[in-house]
């Protein structure tokens, strides 16, 4: 569904002031982003006012340093998260974007944090999700000030430091701050996303098989959000069994699984792709590589356990009970982002992102329904449920942001959906907007990048956005 072509917005002479401003600070942008890149601020052990640790600490001093420099009002809430801040009026127009990154995995051609330049990108860990436009929105802020626009609002960049590992940072920060009368979140599709699907986590613990085929140990993945792209399994066979396994490990079809046998043991690692946890399909998980594998080894007795667990790392959810769609948000999604041993039992999340009309605890039965018929001896341990976000199409500030990228870009696109979770769904008042564009990314992936000359034409789109809810917000 189209937005009316009909809009309200037009491009103000202060809007244009900054904009030119901004294509005049083009390579302070650059540089400032490449450094802010530099910082591996992967999330690491707590330390007092560095709850997610020393280099998240370091990438939020930098942006705070930038802003006391810039002449902003700066705070500091207990290294959770951080603002800068311009003008006196009683609106909040928030933009918000995060510093932590995920763990770099592997594959990486270009330095994970060196921020090279090569072929008229940026490559780093963060570049396009989520420091890069974060820069951009922090930079288009700065413009207005820098040209004394006339906002009739506080225009205000919000830092966090724990959007890929929780949303502690923003729960601590709106203790203490007031919620933006507006806001947008540059992590995200053009022109916005106007429902994310609901988001859970599921713990689960699963017996290990034992018989001729035992399952000694598993362990893959790093965090729940990303596809695992290296895993290990640890096998123990019966002597029957070895004598027909070792024909079919000798001949085995999958070169990306190495296999080592040690007397009645055998040993398996296996390399995939790593991948947004809300698009699983786009990756290729180690751990599902490790499952099938084991099911070729299965003895007939076997074979209904061990095809159960590699169902499991369908991204259908269909191993769990779970698949289903609706007509706004359409399929749900799974990703088994990590698997560990807890003695004779597998431990294993499932990163679920589930339909904006379903509720979690409807999930949550499904799922225990299925566990109950498929798994009898299987329990869920923890349920992180992080529910939808849904706004309708003609609430703000889904028009005037709609208003603004289609001036700004002359396309008329309708509002998406996705099943990544941004920070719109912790903040009232606030949706994701487009945070960059086709050869940038991909996000969780390695060699992860930013055209450089998007960087600019994000900040200049993001001013105008600034500007333009302001003045919504002052009506």
């Amino acid at each position: 569904m189209a937005i009316s072509q009909e809009s309200s917005i037009e491009r103000p002479t202060e809007v244009l002031r900054a904009q030119e401003w901004l294509e005049q600070h083009e390579k302070e942008l650059i540089e400032d982003t490449r450094a802010i890149l530099r910082i591996p601020s992967v999330e690491g052990e707590a330390s007092p006012n560095a709850p997610f640790g020393k280099d998240v600490r370091r990438a939020l001093d930098f942006v705070l340093e930038l802003g006391n420099k810039w002449g902003m009002r700066t705070r500091d809430v207990e290294g959770y998260a951080g603002h800068a801040e311009w003008g006196e009026e009683k609106p909040v127009v928030m933009g918000i974007g995060h510093l932590d990154v995920v763990p770099v995995g592997s594959g990486w051609k270009h330095e994970p944090f060196g921020a090279e330049i090569d072929g008229g990108y940026i490559y780093a860990r963060g570049a396009a999700d989520d420091k890069g436009p974060t820069m951009a929105a922090f930079y288009a802020l700065r413009a207005l000030k820098e040209t004394n626009a006339h906002v009739p609002a506080r225009l205000r960049m919000v830092f966090g430091c724990d959007e890929e590992s929780g949303f502690l940072c923003v729960k601590r920060y709106f203790e203490v701050e007031e919620p933006p009368t507006l806001g947008f979140a540059p992590d995200a599709d053009w022109p916005l996303i106007h429902a994310e699907k609901g988001i859970v986590n599921i713990t689960l613990e699963i017996p290990k098989p034992k018989g001729s085929l035992s399952l000694i140990s598993l362990s893959g993945g790093s965090r729940p959000n990303v596809v695992p792209d290296y895993a290990e399994m640890e096998l123990e066979l019966s002597r029957e069994l070895m004598k027909e396994a070792l024909e079919k490990i000798s001949d085995y079809w999958d070169k990306n699984v190495s296999v080592k046998v040690e007397g009645s043991r055998v040993i398996a690692k296996a390399v995939g792709k790593a991948a947004h946890g809300s698009m699983p399909f786009s990756g290729d998980s180690a751990l599902t590589r490790l499952l099938r594998f084991a099911l070729e080894l299965a003895p007939p007795e076997q074979q209904k356990e061990y095809s159960n667990l590699l169902y499991l790392t369908h991204p259908s959810g269909v191993g769990l009970g779970i698949h289903g769609r609706d007509a706004v948000s359409e399929d749900l999604t799974t990703n088994i982002g990590i698997v560990t041993n807890e003695g004779d039992r597998l431990r294993i999340v499932a990163n679920v992102r589930y339909p904006v009309t379903w509720s979690g605890e409807q999930l949550k039965e499904k799922c225990e329904r299925f566990l109950h018929e498929n798994f009898p001896e299987a329990k869920i341990v923890a349920f992180d449920d992080n529910p939808p976000l849904y706004f309708p199409l003609e609430k703000e500030p889904v028009k005037t942001i709609c208003d603004v990228v289609r001036l700004e870009t002359g396309e008329d696109k309708a509002p998406g959906v996705m099943g990544g979770g941004t920070y719109a769904r912790a903040v009232p008042n606030t949706v994701s907007v487009g945070a960059g564009w086709e050869g940038d990314g991909p996000a969780h992936e390695h060699d992860e990048r930013i055209k450089i000359e998007h960087l600019l034409k994000m900040a200049k789109i993001y001013c105008h956005i600034f500007y333009a809810l302001a003045h919504r917000a002052a009506k």
